[in-house]
């Protein structure tokens, strides 16, 4: 008998949505927290995760970066290693992608001093990602950013038209808020510690790698950018709005980046969208859309036949129902959603969040995603397009 036999709620979960959709857990649900994966495919076909592990986050220096693999063809996952390990202090929050040349990116931030607005961004390289075991690093790296005055004057600009939007009876906290943002803005230390990735960076042209980062201390995000594989990095100006943070990026027809962003802010809370007309360099202010979003990571994808795809949770509150939506028109409207995790079926403390996705060279989409009842586990998702497009049953 499987370890999985014996856990009622995962079998009913890899039952019931569908035949066209396979599921499971990478390893057994456990004490330890896991959390904040992120799913790549290697360019020989296999699939590669990550995630972090520890007796919590912040706080607990034992947080590692952890990665599994499952092999073309197989069904199992390999068990869990160790990417990123600082010795004494937490690493968190990791990130994965393939650039056009074929090489595998691990990006992910050390906690200084257990507080989010002290992370330290760190990377690694390399192009010999074997079939089995940790990869052979040829390259490693800090992230150093150094946003220039361009971030003060842009969080100036839009912060008055931030205010005018809040509701009287916040306003007072929220002016309170802006004024601190403001200070913060204009000291060295803030502006260059704690920025942290999330989802999937993004190449344009073949060269330039946006990265989106957000930072708790600010409450806001930003892209840092690199046009020589990594060699230098400068950041965007700011991505402003109400706890507008985790940002993950689509590019339009026409050139326009599309950043949709989780609300950390006031209510009513919603998926915050902000666009960039010059390639990452500037952002409007993000503003609500008509998608809830209980302050959660998101991540939208641009398909090969241009269809646009987010995996939310689709609430205001909690984090107890994950879906899955498509959109023919550059995200303006997201005609078809299916739930991979309905929330009808959670109650409790259990949640399913942070979700990551890709599409495979074999045209399915693969989600990963944190999953927390009975112990934790990051839950593994496959389904096609058509799935999708048959909404829930």
């Amino acid at each position: 008998m499987s370890w999985l036999s014996c856990v009622p709620w995962l079998a009913a979960a890899l039952a019931a949505p569908g035949d066209d959709y396979e599921a499971e857990a990478l390893f057994p649900p456990e004490r330890l927290h896991n959390h904040g994966s992120c799913i790549v495919e290697y360019p020989r076909g296999s699939l590669f995760v990550v995630w972090y592990r520890g007796s919590g986050e912040r706080k607990a220096d034992d947080v590692q970066v952890m990665g599994s693999r499952r092999r073309i063809g197989s069904k199992e996952w390999a068990p869990p290693f160790v990417l990123a390990d600082t010795p004494g202090f937490p690493d968190a929050n990791p990130c994965a992608f393939v650039d056009p040349r074929g090489k595998l990116w691990l990006l992910w931030p050390v906690i200084l001093a257990n507080e989010w607005h002290t992370a330290l961004l760190q990377y690694k390289v390399t192009s010999d990602a074997p079939e089995a075991g940790v990869p052979r690093w040829e390259e490693e790296r800090t992230l150093l950013l150094r946003p220039g005055p361009e971030f003060s004057a842009t969080i100036d600009r839009l912060l008055p038209d931030l205010l005018a939007s809040v509701p009287p009876e916040s306003r007072a906290r929220a002016e309170g808020w802006a004024r601190e943002i403001q200070s913060k803005a204009r000291e060295k230390l803030w502006t260059r510690l704690g920025w942290m990735p999330r989802v999937h960076p993004i190449v344009l042209d073949a060269r330039r790698i946006l990265v989106p980062l957000y930072s708790d201390g600010f409450d806001m995000s930003l892209i840092a950018i690199s046009d020589d594989w990594g060699a230098t990095w400068r950041a965007s100006a700011p991505l402003v709005g109400g706890g507008a943070v985790q940002p993950s990026l689509t590019v339009r027809k026409d050139g326009t980046i599309v950043a949709h962003l989780r609300d950390n802010g006031l209510p009513p809370h919603r998926v915050l969208r902000s666009e960039s007309k010059d390639r990452g360099e500037t952002w409007t202010m993000a503003q609500d859309t008509s998608l809830p979003n209980p302050g959660a990571g998101l991540e939208t994808i641009v398909l090969k036949d241009g269809l646009w795809v987010l995996v939310n949770n689709d609430t205001e509150q909690g984090r107890r129902s994950l879906a899955v939506s498509l959109s023919e028109d550059e995200g303006r409207a997201w005609r078809w959603t299916r739930h991979l995790e309905p929330r009808a079926d959670f109650t409790g403390d259990r949640s399913a969040s942070y979700p990551s996705i890709i599409e495979a060279s074999d045209g399915r989409l693969h989600v990963t995603y944190s999953r927390s009842t009975e112990g934790e586990t990051i839950f593994h998702a496959t389904f096609s397009i058509a799935w999708v497009r048959a909404g829930d049953p």
